[in-house]
Parts: C-alpha cells; structure tokens; sequence
C-alpha cells in the first residue's frame, strides 16, 4: 500500500525513535510504501527538501511557524495556511502517486481540505491520530477565548474541528476517555469509528544497570542516594507550572530529589522559583538531546507527569512512554478528567493525584519513598508490550484496510 502521513511533528528521520516515526517504520516492515509531508518553519530557516530515507519519501516544506515559541496568533495564521500549502506540495511532488491510506495527527486540526483531497482524488481511507483535541484546550486554560480576536480564531478551528472530524474515516483516540469526549460533544460523528489507538513505540528496553547509572547520576550532578522524581518535556501552560512549584515548595523530605528537564513558556517561572528559594533537592536543566534525555531518565526513579487542573478534555502524554520504557513507576499529577491515572494505577504501577491537592501530592511521595519499585518495573514493562506497542497500533489501522 502506498501511505501518505501528514503532521506538523518533526520527521527528519523515519529511523528516529518517537510514536510517529516508530509506527511509520512498523508499516514499512510490513511492506507498505511510506510518504511524509512535515514542516520547515520559518524560523528554521530551511527550505523545501524531498529525500528518500530506507524506502520513505520525506518531503520537508516551507511553511509559517506553526509550533513551539510563535506567540497563538501566529501559529493561528500559519496553521490556517498549512492545508492548502501542503495541497500544492501533493500535486507538484504526488501527482503520480496513488494513495490507499492518508494518516494525519492532531495538532493541528487544519488539515481536512487536504484529506478530502486525496480521499477524492485516489479513493484513499483516512485515519486520524488524534492527539489533541484543539480548540478546547486551549479554551480550558486560558490561551483561547469566545470573544475578540481569540474567539474569531477559535470558533474557526472549532469549525475545521468538526471538518476533519467528517472527512476521517476513522478516528484513533489515545485512550477510552478521548473516545467518550468525543462522541458525547460531537453528536453528529458516528461512534463506530471513533476506537482506541493509543500513542505507541517500538518496545525497546531502556532500562540501565546499577554502574550506568552511577555514571549517568555523577555526569549530571544528580545525587546518588535519594529518589529521584524526573519531569521531562514541555514547560507550558498545559503542564499547570505554578502547581508544580507549589508542590517543590511544600516538598521537604531529605531522601526526595526532582529533576525537571525541558523548554517552554513557563520555564522563566521555575528558574525564577529556583534562583529566588535556591532548594537543594530540585535541579532545573533546559532540554537535552535525545539520546542524552534517555540515558539519564534511565538512571532516575519516578517519572512525573502534570496537567493543569482546569482541563475538561482528557489529555494523554506521550511522555508516559519514555518512561514506560525506562522502567519508571509513574507519579501523574492531572486534572480529574483524564485516565492517564487510572492506567498507571490500574496497570499496578504508579501512583495519581489530582492536580489542585498539594496535601495529596506529598502523601504520594512519601508512599514512593517507603516503596520498593522493583516488581512495579516489571508490571510496568509488561504492561507497554500488550498496549503501546506499534505492533498492536498497525492492526488497530489495518484491520479496517
């Protein structure tokens, strides 16, 4: 089959190891042909490139700046112009090309007149990732309102929203709560083909022995006898940063050390927090390269996940799978809307608390202090072969082809 991915991800290599890349890679050991358009922003500076990569096109286009630290209106605007920019992408590098099956992920919501292109055009099946549901995300916290310019602009997205809702064949939810949300507010999407097709990996065992980590906790400053929690990822809005340093403030346990990696918006809040109160058990680094990143997840303990409390969609963080991977019981600190708590509880291993409860955040810490993770790691492991693997995602997608 010939299959065509549309994101706003990076996909520089189809060798990478990361949810899309990983699943991209599974079809193609399964011999289907891969084709990829992703953006260059504008602030990368690149132009557009076409390369072949292990039997994947990958086209590279110049577009606005969609993601990262363009400010809401200009994402906005951009994202509104991907669609017909990556029209004219298919049509000038495409044309000859034949398409069974256009896959695309959310963020952004922006490419319905893109999918029913090629569904018309080829009679391809459409599946949706959807990994985010936007605009009311954006809604819930603030960054997006029902009135002014904002509310222009959301009430446009909610319209693509509901556009590329229509013109996907299937949608894939990340998890039973995503598919809940979107049946009970999207009344005219026919539940049949809203399912569960969750952020998924190639099961690799990132784990590291006693030495490495050692090493790996010396190389980095990371004390060698305590617990260490490690946060990495998106130091946003959407991660609920004040909380957070509420709890660092409250957290007083000698044996409790939390290392916090990653970029974002709200990143100025934290190293305010930590220049000011100067803590000795929290360490605030920017974010590392890949490879770096997980060797030293490897060597922690905890894997923490936050979401702000005012959410009303269920967030799912792919980050979870990084830690899955590491072997790290997972401390997730959400909204009550999400599951992502009751998978890491129910799974047998980790440990959940809304995210407005400081009291209940240290009451899980401590219970994690007093803890031995050794079974936790294997249920942990287990438990990432029998649902995120892209094995079980390929035939999720599949079985409808």
């Amino acid at each position: 089959m010939n299959i065509l991915f549309l994101t706003i991800g990076r996909m520089e290599s189809i060798g990478a190891h990361s949810i899309y890349a990983d699943l991209l890679r599974c079809f193609c050991n399964h011999g289907d042909t891969i084709y990829t358009i992703s953006p260059y922003e504008k602030r990368t500076g690149k132009e557009t490139e076409y390369v072949h990569e292990n039997g994947a096109h990958l086209l590279h286009i110049k577009t606005g700046n969609v993601t990262g630290g363009a400010n809401i209106i200009e994402k906005g605007f951009s994202q509104m112009a991907l669609e017909n920019i990556y029209i004219r992408a298919i049509k000038k590098y495409f044309s000859g090309v034949k398409f069974d099956l256009v896959m695309y992920s959310t963020p952004p919501i922006t490419f319905s007149k893109a999918v029913d292109f090629i569904r018309r055009r080829d009679g391809a099946k459409s599946y949706l990732l959807l990994k985010d549901i936007f605009p009311q995300n954006a809604i819930d916290i603030g960054m997006m309102t029902n009135s002014g310019v904002k509310g222009m602009l959301y009430k446009h997205f909610r319209n693509q929203e509901k556009k590329l809702y229509r013109f996907s064949d299937y949608i894939g939810c990340m998890s039973q709560a995503n598919v809940d949300y979107v049946v009970k507010h999207n009344p005219e999407v026919d539940p049949k083909k809203v399912e569960v097709c969750p952020n998924s990996v190639e099961v690799l065992d990132m784990s590291v022995d006693k030495a490495t980590r050692l090493e790996i906790r010396k190389k980095y400053g990371i004390p060698l006898d305590k617990k260490v929690f490690v946060y990495g990822g998106n130091l946003g809005k959407p991660q609920g940063i004040p909380f957070l340093i509420n709890c660092l403030q409250k957290q007083k346990r000698d044996d409790a050390y939390f290392l916090i990696v990653g970029e974002g918006s709200e990143y100025p809040k934290l190293e305010e927090f930590i220049d000011a109160e100067k803590p000795d058990n929290v360490k605030l680094m920017k974010r590392l390269p890949k490879e770096d990143y997980d060797s030293m997840v490897g060597a922690c303990d905890i894997g923490l996940i936050f979401l702000d409390h005012r959410f009303t969609i269920p967030n799912f963080p792919s980050r979870l799978l990084a830690y899955m991977q590491a072997k790290l019981p997972v401390l997730a600190v959400t909204d009550p809307n999400t599951d992502i708590g009751k998978v890491v509880v129910d799974g047998g291993f980790g440990w959940w608390c809304e995210s407005d409860d400081t009291t209940r955040f240290l009451d899980c810490v401590n219970g994690i202090c007093d803890s031995d993770l050794g079974m936790m790691k294997e249920k942990e492991f287990r438990y990432l072969e029998e649902h995120y693997s892209v094995e079980e995602a390929y035939r999720t997608i599949m079985r409808h082809l």
